[in-house]
């Protein structure tokens, strides 16, 4: 392995991955993709690139065409009843744990089905092979993903490759989560990566990392009684307090007029929804507040942000952001940085303060076409 992609490798499993490889001498590259870096890189051979994949399509990895590894450690879920799922969760769940999966697969297929060496690990879950009451959505879809693998093994045999898609099955793995950007114990998580490149180089389809000491029996007692193994499997997650109510998936939310929609307006939305899941946007009913007019009316400037794809909802902005908080209930607003310091939002700051779950990120003014170089264009035309 020369050059690799890890796909979520910005904590947990992956970063863990992208720790043992790059001690390889063999190894030149490292490119990790994920949305936020956990870590600081020190060594040269890995390359970061920040990206939310619940928005770009598989051809943004037509960039990693040199790569002859890839990782693919990416996952979404919480314990939950499933009607504690609000539907945005079950879309997330549903797209990053299978639907992006084989999105990137399709992308390398052609190196992985050809004559060339090309490793792939895939990460699902001891959970899609259980029954996983409480941990349904993602139990059944990383289920899939391990059932795509299975049959694309066989074509891989049939068509006469001799490279295969290692399924690696984790249960809980240790250090895989990040509080208060304090980074837990991950060397269970790097044991478990010794043991996966360890299969890979063995040529292995399949990992259940701690097989014998753990899951054999997990395994063979969901298969004696399916319906035993979930009720017990149910009361536990009860009785140990492991259901959590709080979603987790990151509401973002940003306001504006967006009145003769430019680049600008996409590259603020655009970089919105890098920080979030789902992106909310308030669209103001006028620019009275700037003591400007509108050209275009309400509804088809909604009409518009509404089709822009890094857009999930689309709402009537409230006169304060905060109070938008009281309908959606959002993690992460977002403005420009010249907003920065004004009374208005240092009182949204001091607000925020006192809550764990929210914050203010300023984006930086950059230069681009804005509705001001629009306006005054046409009002000049207007004039002559």
């Amino acid at each position: 392995m020369k050059n690799i992609l890890i796909v979520g490798g910005t904590s947990g499993l992956g970063w863990a991955l992208a720790n043992e490889l790059v001690a390889n001498e063999q190894v030149e590259n490292i490119y990790i993709i994920g949305r936020t870096l956990h870590n600081e890189i020190t060594n040269s051979k890995i390359k970061f690139f920040a990206q939310n994949l619940l928005v770009n399509d598989s051809s943004y990895f037509k960039q990693f065409s040199n790569i002859d590894a890839l990782f693919i450690t990416v996952g979404a879920g919480r314990v939950a009843k499933f009607d504690n799922l609000s539907e945005k969760e079950v879309n997330m769940e549903i797209d990053i744990n299978y639907k992006i999966i084989t999105k990137i697969l399709k992308q390398f297929y052609s190196k992985i089905q050809s004559s060339d060496d090309f490793k792939v690990a895939v990460i699902s879950s001891i959970a899609g092979m259980i029954n996983s009451p409480l941990f349904s959505v993602y139990g059944a879809s990383k289920a899939a993903v391990s059932a795509l693998i299975q049959s694309l093994n066989i074509e891989l045999e049939k068509n006469g490759s001799n490279n295969r898609i290692l399924d690696v099955k984790p249960g809980h793995i240790a250090g895989t989560r990040f509080a208060n950007n304090q980074e837990i114990d991950i060397k269970p998580a790097q044991k478990v990566a010794i043991e996966i490149i360890a299969a890979l180089e063995e040529k292995k389809q399949l990992l259940i990392p701690n097989y014998e000491e753990t899951y054999k029996q997990v395994i063979d007692r969901n298969r004696n009684d399916p319906h035993e193994f979930g009720i017990n499997s149910y009361d536990y997650k009860i009785d140990n307090n492991r259901v959590t109510e709080k979603p987790q998936i990151k509401i973002g939310y940003m306001s504006g007029t967006f009145d003769l929609f430019h680049v600008g307006h996409l590259n603020m939305l655009k970089k919105a929804k890098q920080y979030c899941d789902y992106l909310v946007v308030g669209v103001h009913k006028d620019a009275s507040h700037k003591n400007k007019t509108v050209f275009v009316p309400l509804e088809e400037r909604m009409e518009i942000v509404r089709s822009i794809k890094y857009v999930d909802e689309v709402i009537v902005s409230l006169p304060e952001d905060n109070e938008v908080r009281n309908i959606i209930p959002y993690n992460l607003l977002f403005v420009g940085s010249d907003y920065k310091g004004t009374e208005r939002f240092k009182r949204y700051e001091e607000e925020f303060s006192q809550l764990d779950d929210v914050e203010i990120i300023y984006f930086p003014y950059t230069k681009s076409t804005s509705s001001t170089q629009l306006r005054a264009a046409i009002s000049k035309d207007n004039k002559e």
